[in-house]
């Protein structure tokens, strides 16, 4: 770990400028999930305790620079001060005379909320004024929001180099759960990547057939490695076009010793609908009409021989069409056998991605995976092996 957390940072009577993501979903003026709001809470509230002054920056939504009344922040104060417990206080503008004025006069105990910082031009071209603008506001630089690492944008990279910076709770936590997953995991270390499309997922299997041990494919995804290797596969979603693409991933992961793991039955229909007609065959068995909607019980009987095996697990993706039942069956079991390999204290299990949080919640496995991320697109990259700036710019790098 060679990027520093609050507990380097001196905090007392010190403005806190907290980076973070608050990115909730709003209904007529009220938050209606405040999940990301309640996992920043920790971060506050440590600041708060030792006598920082948290002044929160964070973006909402897409206003490309403009000043869209609709996307304005000042509605999540309500959510924010419950999760918190302190009084939030709002400034109109999140640079410029009335930010240093609201910075200036922000009592000990309380939280200061700056208007969204996507309303200024230069937020997303990591505009250096507007970086400086930002570091005019206060004297700690902490980074609470993983999920905004991969933009190098003036909130996220650009002021991280201008005053003391450091990271926050949530981030702290992603950062060691992933380190301890890719950095130096214990092996055997395996992962699992589904969903539809190969294309969305080259550079992550590109990566992963590198370092892992074990790689299982599931899902549309699946269904492109299969025909890549000759099966026919009816009229299963796949993309055939990226045939020599799949069949590049398979060598290279002969060559590099990574176990490639595809289906070796599968669950057909001929529609996909919630508990359609349905039925178990071998891949080579397909029928032309039909479609692989999920992996067959021998293949998840493959997936938790591999888990046995493993000791570090990296989940991203469904095995099948996870959001019709009953085609969640494999997802549902291969990571209710992972969850119960954790709790015995077995394996390591991160995993993350939106549509993964969404299977392994369904599945119940979810609380007892080591680690879940929401962090989506920096989650991606990490697992890509790519620098992610906001992560870079707290190591001085």
């Amino acid at each position: 770990m060679d990027w520093k957390t609050l507990d380097d940072m001196e905090l007392g009577g010190r403005r806190v400028l907290l980076r973070v993501d608050i990115n909730v979903p709003v209904q007529d003026g009220r938050v209606t999930d405040a999940t990301r709001i309640e996992r920043i809470a920790p971060t506050v509230q440590d600041i708060l305790d030792r006598g920082g002054r948290p002044i929160l920056l964070a973006h909402f939504d897409r206003p490309k620079g403009r000043r869209v009344p609709e996307m304005s922040l000042e509605p999540l104060v309500p959510a924010l001060q419950a999760a918190f417990g302190a009084r939030v206080h709002f400034a109109p503008d999140c640079t410029g005379p009335a930010a240093e004025a609201a910075a200036a006069a922000l009592p000990e105990g309380a939280v200061l909320l700056l208007e969204n910082t996507r309303f200024e031009p230069g937020e997303e071209s990591n505009d250096p004024e507007l970086a400086r603008g930002f570091a005019r506001l206060g004297e700690v630089y902490c980074n609470d929001a993983f999920s905004a690492a991969h933009r190098a944008h003036a909130s996220t990279e650009g002021i991280a180099h201008l005053l003391p910076a450091c990271a926050g709770r949530l981030m702290q936590a992603e950062l060691r759960a992933l380190e301890r997953a890719l950095g130096d995991p214990d092996r055997p270390v395996m992962a699992v990547v589904g969903g539809a499309k190969v294309s969305t997922k080259i550079d992550l299997l590109r990566n992963l057939v590198e370092q892992m041990d074990m790689l299982v494919i599931g899902g549309g995804m699946a269904n492109t490695f299969l025909y890549a290797a000759g099966f026919g596969i009816g009229r299963s979603l796949a993309e055939r076009d990226l045939e020599q693409t799949a069949r590049a991933i398979a060598a290279r992961a002969t060559e590099t010793g990574c176990e490639l793991l595809l289906p070796r039955d599968a669950v057909i229909a001929r529609e996909l609908a919630a508990n359609a007609p349905n039925e178990v065959c071998r891949v080579e068995d397909c029928p032309e009409d039909a479609m692989i909607l999920d992996a067959g019980p021998e293949s998840v009987a493959n997936v938790m021989q591999a888990l046995e095996r493993a000791r570090t697990l990296i989940w991203n993706g469904p095995l099948g069409a996870f959001e019709y039942p009953p085609f969640d069956a494999a997802t549902n079991a291969c990571a209710a056998h992972a969850a119960e390999l954790t709790r015995q204290g077995r394996l390591v299990s991160v995993a993350g991605g939106g549509d993964t949080v969404a299977a392994l919640n369904k599945s119940g496995a979810a609380e007892a995976f080591s680690y879940i991320s929401t962090a989506g697109g920096a989650f991606l990259e990490w697992m890509e092996g790519r620098t992610l700036p906001g992560v870079a710019a707290l190591r001085g790098d």
